[in-house]
């Protein structure tokens, strides 16, 4: 392919929380860019993720799931979703097939027809497809009628050929915007505090999945060695880097229940979000996490602007 026909931009993916876009976001990059669970708008911000191809670039901003709420923290994700619509060239509109049409549905689907945006729409989670119900195409014909759509699987990868094959067809012509060997722009101190957050949701999700944060204090390569690609041999990590982190809740009684008995519950995030970090940085990972209270943290403006960004 030529220099000039290949194809690069930014697409935005929206929809519904819990429609599964972080999922497909990581099958479509094949890297884990975006933490994902089964608990509506664990994303509070625009991940991206970097998929290269023949075809040219295509740069995936992972956003929050629409939800109307007039909750700060609901706002500020909702402001979040609207503003990207202005820094991308296309549009992923994830509609989760196993769930009825519903009027947030209809208000993202009004929303991404105003935008005049390209759009390609992802009706995934075909493999959880329940019969009856309003056919979400109906709503995509009718909404978006110039849309390509795709039937998807991000956990089984169904569909995701036709996906990226509509995607860059709506992408203009140009140079790629990151060097081929990116798949995300992250820094390492948001990564780090994305996958301990992940697993305090996972184990807490029926408690208080929305009521902590994760703040790091403290990261420290001891030798001070410069990063270098993922080692094959586990002998090769011989550089330990150290983190220091917080898990930050709003009550007192949010402390207890993310301690846990005995100190099982805050061991259990500690051991399960090391390994995730083993997997994506080349060290061997000494994680120091406790928790701590920061009252009504979610009605605090200022600290909500520099966490969902």
């Amino acid at each position: 392919m030529k220099e000039a026909d290949r194809k690069s931009g930014f697409i935005a993916v929206v929809g519904r929380p819990s429609t599964g876009k972080s999922s497909l976001v990581n099958a479509l990059c094949g890297h884990k860019i975006s933490i994902v669970s089964p608990t509506p708008q664990t994303t509070r911000n625009k991940i991206r993720g970097i998929y290269n191809t023949a075809h040219g670039q295509a740069v995936f901003l992972d956003t929050p799931g629409l939800y109307n709420s007039r909750k700060p923290l609901n706002r500020h994700l909702r402001e979040l979703v609207t503003a990207s619509l202005d820094e991308v060239d296309a549009v992923l509109y994830v509609i989760d097939v196993s769930r009825p049409v519903g009027s947030e549905e209809r208000y993202i689907a009004a929303l991404l027809g105003e935008s005049r945006l390209a759009t390609v729409v992802a009706l995934n989670k075909i493999d959880l497809r329940r019969a009856g119900g309003r056919d979400p195409l109906e709503l995509v014909r009718s909404s978006l009628p110039a849309a390509a759509v795709a039937e998807t699987s991000a956990v089984r990868g169904d569909g995701l050929e036709k996906l990226q094959q509509a995607l860059f067809a709506a992408l203009p012509e140009g140079e790629l915007l990151y060097p081929e060997e990116f798949y995300t722009d992250q820094d390492p101190e948001f990564r780090i505090a994305e996958l301990i957050r992940e697993q305090a949701v996972l184990q807490s999700r029926q408690e208080l999945p929305h009521a902590l944060y994760v703040e790091i204090s403290d990261l420290e390569l001891r030798d001070e060695q410069a990063a270098r690609p993922a080692a094959e041999d586990e002998k090769e990590r011989e550089e330990p880097l150290w983190i220091r982190a917080f898990l930050i809740v709003e009550r007192e009684s949010q402390k207890g229940i993310m301690v846990g008995k005995g100190g099982s519950r805050i061991k259990a995030i500690r051991q399960a979000a090391q390994r995730e970090i083993s997997r994506v940085f080349p060290y061997r990972i000494h994680l120091d996490l406790r928790v701590k209270v920061n009252p009504g943290w979610r009605r605090q403006e200022h600290l909500l602007s520099r966490l969902v960004r």
